[in-house]
Formats: C-alpha cells, sequence, structure tokens
C-alpha cells in the first residue's frame, strides 16, 4: 500500500505554488496516471476551457469535474487581490477568495478525522 502525503508543486504556466493532495495523488494513481500535475488547478481549467472541452472525466487532467455548462464568475480575492473563478454570483457581502488563499485560510486536517469525510474519487 502507498502512502501519499500533500505536496506543493509550481505551476508550469503562472508560477504559483499549488498543493497536489493526497487524495488526489491516490486519484492519480487509481486511474494510471503517472505524471503529477505541471499546472494548478486555475491553469487547468483555463485550457480546458481554451480547447472547449468539457467536465464529466475522460481525461484532460481535470483538477474537479464541474459540469461543462456551469457557469463560473470572476471576482477579485479579499486577501491576495488576484482574480477568483468561483462557481457563484458573488454579493459582495461576503469576502470571495483565490484557491490558494481559501485553502490557507482552511483549518488543518487532524489525523483523527476532525468530522470531515475525505473524498472518494
Amino acid at each position: 500500500m502507498t502512502s501519499f502525503v500533500d505536496r506543493t508543486l509550481t505551476c508550469s504556466d503562472c508560477g504559483v505554488q499549488f498543493t497536489f493532495t493526497a487524495g488526489e495523488q491516490e486519484f492519480y494513481q487509481s486511474r494510471g496516471f503517472t505524471n503529477e500535475p505541471r499546472r494548478c488547478p486555475e491553469c487547468r481549467a483555463a485550457r480546458k476551457a481554451a480547447r472547449g472541452e468539457g467536465g464529466g472525466g475522460g481525461g484532460g487532467g481535470g483538477y474537479r469535474n464541474y459540469d461543462s455548462n456551469r457557469e463560473m464568475f470572476s471576482a477579485v480575492c479579499a486577501e491576495c487581490g488576484r482574480e477568483a473563478r468561483v462557481p457563484f454570483q458573488p454579493r459582495g457581502d461576503r469576502p470571495v477568495y483565490c484557491s490558494d488563499c481559501f485553502r490557507s485560510r482552511r483549518p488543518q486536517r487532524s489525523g483523527d478525522g476532525g468530522g470531515r469525510r475525505e473524498r472518494n474519487w
């Protein structure tokens, strides 16, 4: 059995660091992927959109398989000021964060489960 640990990678397109989680690594292995992602989730989504690919599985190395018809909205990250792409219309009464800042604001998971369930890809 292989043990996976979260790893920090650097995007080959934008140079931003992103986390390749243990769960994502397990998913990649279960699908037979041998290479780790070279692009951050945002750059992967932008590249996929530019190629006109839809979601729903079947390659592309997508970070999350959002429905290809799901509308994404642009907002300014309340923490770093970069563009944040979110699957909801920001109302302005609550802060919106880019994925990196959102991830850094989330409480770290402990080994006891902490009440959160892991994703089963």
